[in-house]
């Protein structure tokens, strides 16, 4: 059902915003979107470790 519809992404993104517990989301069980959330938080971290690393490196 999701794969065919118009609002997925916007489905998915309400989802991983919300957080929603339960369900299909955009495509995405629970478990799923759980996964996605914890790499993206990952991804931050690291974005924000290497953005402190440049700003060191600048002033140095």
């Amino acid at each position: 059902v999701c794969a065919r519809c118009p609002v997925m992404v916007d489905c998915r993104e309400h989802a991983l915003l919300q957080p929603e517990p339960y369900g299909v989301w955009g495509g995405l069980t629970a478990a799923e979107r759980r996964v996605v959330l914890a790499r993206r938080r990952r991804r931050e971290v690291e974005l924000r470790k290497a953005a402190a690393t440049e700003r060191v490196a600048q002033a140095g």
